[in-house]
């Protein structure tokens, strides 16, 4: 992961901010995992004071950009055209309740890929699903996510309800 993580607030199962301290490698490695393990997120957008939610599967580059191929008159395409703000969660729905969770909650803005952007979108699409064919999704186009913030839930890495809230900064170009 290119990225870096730069942690603004840890909070305890009570709700309490924490001093607890996470290093780079910790932090980076169960956000790679997490994305890593999973093909599903959930992402809420909003045009005006109408909410929306879709699934769809996603793949993601080095650099913390999350991608997902989807038709434009989709509602959340639609909304992401207007108001660019999105949020994405990113987990496992086979975890088991008072088993240790884990999962990613991210803020941060989104739009269609366009160009090598799309190109790269497809590129890290097709790594990632094997079985996917441009051809038969011909009204379909990547969008991008470009998350500003994390929300991190590991308590395997991070400790039983530990929430570890982080920017994203990336390498400018």
């Amino acid at each position: 992961m290119a990225a870096r993580l730069i942690v603004e607030l840890v909070v305890d199962p009570g709700g309490h901010q924490v001093t607890k301290r996470f290093s780079q490698a910790r932090l980076r490695g169960s956000v790679s995992r997490i994305l890593r393990t999973n093909v599903l997120c959930s992402m809420a957008t909003t045009r005006g004071a109408q909410a929306h939610i879709n699934t769809a599967y996603f793949c993601y580059s080095p650099d913390l950009e999350l991608f997902f191929l989807s038709d434009p008159h989709a509602t959340h395409c639609r909304n992401v055209a207007v108001n660019p703000s999105m949020a994405m969660a990113v987990f496992s729905s086979a975890q088991v309740w008072g088993k240790p969770d884990a999962g990613l909650q991210f803020f941060g803005r989104c739009a269609q890929a366009m160009g090598d952007i799309a190109r790269t979108a497809q590129r890290l699409y097709s790594a990632r699903f094997r079985d996917y064919s441009s051809s038969d999704l011909h009204r379909y186009r990547f969008y991008r996510f470009v998350p500003q913030r994390v929300k991190i839930f590991d308590e395997r890495a991070l400790g039983g309800g530990v929430f570890v809230v982080a920017r994203i900064r990336r390498k400018p170009g």
